[in-house]
């Protein structure tokens, strides 16, 4: 699972359905044919409410972590790692194009991908936060 993946199925949560790849029962089954499924991406049964949800994760932090603006904040909320290594990987999985030694250009392009991906998958966020 990328890291967009682990992003998004830590914000659903419970809420939401994993989709998986259609697999034979017992090796002396008839053959079937298995589903390619590039990114197991948890989508929501139903649109959730993000910003109430890592509001309250936020509140509930001992560290304060300003998620609305900060890439690192938002991995460090759902109990990710934050590193710069793990933030070069997970722009490669988004198809950065820019230059990932300038991290700042490189975080801010991060927060808005990844925003707009929970949004896409079911999440509701301000409009303020996708622009």
């Amino acid at each position: 699972m990328g890291l967009l993946s682990t992003i998004i199925s830590k914000v659903f949560g419970s809420k939401a359905a994993t989709p998986t790849p259609t697999a034979p029962a017992t090796p002396t089954a008839a053959p079937v044919e298995i589903v390619a499924v590039a990114e197991a991406v948890a989508v929501p049964v139903e649109p959730i409410d993000v910003t109430a949800y890592l509001d309250g994760l936020a509140a509930a932090s001992k560290e304060k972590l300003a998620w609305k603006t900060s890439i690192v904040d938002l991995m460090k909320l759902v109990g990710m790692e934050s590193s710069l290594a793990d933030r070069k990987e997970l722009a490669r999985e988004l198809h950065y194009t820019g230059d990932t030694s300038d991290s700042a250009a490189m975080n801010v392009w991060l927060h808005k991908q990844v925003l707009q991906q929970i949004a896409k998958h079911g999440g509701k966020l301000p409009p303020e936060l996708l622009d």
